[in-house]
């Protein structure tokens, strides 16, 4: 299993280094060309959403990404020994990439007040921490399921996890029969 860590601070500059960072590991670990945009999408959700929080929050404190190639070859003893095997159609574990974003900022935040009763929208908003331009924070992280394979968002007191994966694979090219 390769691992790749990225630590960025709460600056909207650094999700395009983010986005980067996991398209070019992605890319390596063997992901499908038609599979990058998503997780460069995915990524950049992820990130700004965690970014906004970190900025009200906890603005000194880093966001953190793990990019982890479960087909980097064989694990090491310092792998965790909690995390299950995938299955696969053919019975040996599923291999994917992953990718998870650790953030520092309380998960709850309080409701804004919308000014549409029928819409939920504040039309007229500015950008806040609350969402972009009167969306729910939540709209990101519905795009981010969507996109990737799997999703799992865990919300702390003391920040959120948000784990993504796809499964690695040749493209759709690679794997024609040669006659």
């Amino acid at each position: 299993m390769a691992l790749v860590q990225l630590t960025i601070s709460a600056l909207p500059a650094h999700v395009r280094t983010a986005r980067l960072m996991a398209t070019a590991v992605a890319r390596r670990a063997g992901i499908a060309e038609s599979a990058l945009d998503e997780i460069r999408l995915a990524v950049g959700e992820a990130c700004s959403r965690a970014v906004e929080a970190h900025r009200v929050h906890c603005p000194s404190r880093p966001i953190q990404l793990d990019l982890v190639d479960s087909a980097g070859g064989p694990q090491g003893t310092d792998a965790p020994a909690a995390e299950p095997a995938r299955a696969s159609h053919n019975g040996r574990a599923a291999q994917r990439f992953e990718v998870v974003v650790f953030d520092c900022a309380p998960s709850k935040e309080p409701t804004a007040a919308f000014d549409n009763p029928e819409t939920g929208l504040d039309l007229d908003a500015d950008t806040s921490p609350n969402g972009i331009s009167g969306l729910s924070p939540d709209v990101g992280l519905a795009v981010i399921v969507g996109l990737a394979d799997e999703v799992s968002i865990e919300p702390h007191e003391d920040g959120t996890v948000v784990r993504m994966s796809w499964p690695l694979g040749r493209s759709d090219s690679d794997t024609e029969l040669v006659g």
